[in-house]
């Protein structure tokens, strides 16, 4: 069964939508930012703590892609990846497949926060996830990459 939020549905990833997965894409300047589709699932295949889902919404179709942590073991429970095609930004997308990722969460064992990475620049993400309630923790992976947690009950 999927999973939704008012204007989206994350939904499996199938033999039939993975190529329409794989065909999004963000502007070049968020390139630095995120991961493709195509190597978020290839990652995908040999980390099995990946959860990934289109997303979609009802009457457009497939707008974007997530893939969370999906265990308590470190980091824990982590947006890994949010894209959302650039022909589809700046609808609310985004933010309704956040809110959804965090509504399956809620459901998993011992989840009482979602944490996400954000990498330091020009056109960051950050500001974004800053302003659904994610707040910095302080530690830093890969070098440049902020690590934000927000309450599962304030999201």
């Amino acid at each position: 069964m999927p999973t939704t939020h008012p204007s989206v549905q994350l939904i499996p990833i199938t033999a039939e939508n993975v190529r329409a997965v794989c065909d999004l894409s963000v502007s070049e300047e968020q390139e630095r930012f995120v991961a493709s589709a195509a190597i978020s699932l290839a990652e995908a295949g040999v980390y099995p703590q990946a959860w990934c889902r289109a997303i979609e919404v009802p009457g457009v179709g497939l707008v974007g892609f997530v893939m969370l942590h999906d265990t308590t073991e470190e980091p824990g429970y982590m947006l890994w990846r949010l894209l959302v095609d650039r022909h589809f930004q700046g609808r609310g997308y985004g933010r309704a497949a956040v809110r959804s990722v965090a509504e399956y969460v809620r459901g998993r064992p011992g989840a009482v926060h979602l944490k996400v990475g954000a990498r330091r620049g020009t056109g960051s993400p950050r500001a974004f996830y800053e302003s659904l309630g994610f707040s910095p923790t302080g530690e830093v992976i890969d070098g440049d990459e902020d690590v934000l947690v927000v309450d599962l009950d304030d999201l």
